[in-house]
């Protein structure tokens, strides 16, 4: 048996093997550009997004909500509608789900919307808290979507408003006009998903590196991460450690 102090010196440096169950072609090195809903280091059909739980989740689909719809949303609804004249043309649908008001927007129409919404006395959202997309990739041929929670502080009150424009043309107006919080939020949903906000005063990549390619958050985008130098050992992207079978 070696003794401890027979061991080779190798000044800690760490180094590379390579892990048990590896291998060069793991499921999960490059994502499946296939409908959503498949979960991830191979599985399938399932609905889980981990392949882990066994969660099985089926989609939902998103319908319009009928009427009444309780608490205050009745009444934001009417508000809109008196005072927007255009209401019929710009909203798509009405949806209520989990406690939340959700208005699906013509992307054209996002600003005027915004501008009712933020300026009618009896509405009075005056504050956009967040601008976040979501890729609805396999499940919406308009697969990147915007969304909008606004505030009214007046009222105490929360909307949600949500987009959707194609990723072959994901071109968008930008509501800095009426919200100027909405500056670094589209800014960082540009860089994450490539949506681009016409009008924005400086729509530059704000987490990324300027030069860097692609949109990380798009389900087709490649999974894991750069590679890692560590004292002398190079680290690979998570998803190319093992192939997570």
């Amino acid at each position: 048996m070696t003794a401890p102090n027979d061991k080779p010196n190798d000044g800690g440096v760490p180094v590379p093997v390579t892990p048990a169950g590896a291998s060069t072609g793991a499921p999960a090195e490059y994502p499946p550009a296939s409908p959503a809903g498949r979960g991830m280091f191979g599985i399938h059909g399932s609905g889980d997004t981990s392949g882990f739980g066994g969660l099985v989740r089926p989609r939902v689909p998103i319908e319009e909500a009928p009427r009444p719809y309780g608490g205050y949303f009745d009444e934001v609804r009417d508000a809109l509608e008196e005072a927007y004249p255009g209401f019929n043309e710009a909203i798509e649908k009405v949806v209520v789900d989990r406690g939340e008001l959700t208005l699906h927007i013509r992307p054209e129409k996002i600003v005027e919307v915004c501008q009712v919404l933020r300026d009618d006395l009896a509405l009075r959202f005056e504050l956009c808290s967040s601008v976040s997309g979501v890729d609805y990739l396999g499940a919406d041929e308009r697969r990147l979507h915007v969304v909008y929670h606004l505030t009214s502080m007046t009222y105490r009150r929360r909307l949600r408003l949500e987009v959707a424009v194609p990723a072959d043309a994901p071109h968008l107006p930008s509501v800095t006009s009426v919200y100027p919080t909405a500056d670094w939020q589209e800014r960082e949903t540009y860089d994450m998903f490539g949506v681009v906000f016409d009008g924005h005063p400086a729509l530059t990549r704000i987490l990324m590196p300027d030069d860097w390619e692609g949109h990380p958050q798009r389900k087709d985008y490649p999974l894991g991460g750069v590679p890692v130098e560590y004292k002398g050992a190079e680290i690979p992207p998570p998803d190319q450690r093992r192939s997570y079978q």
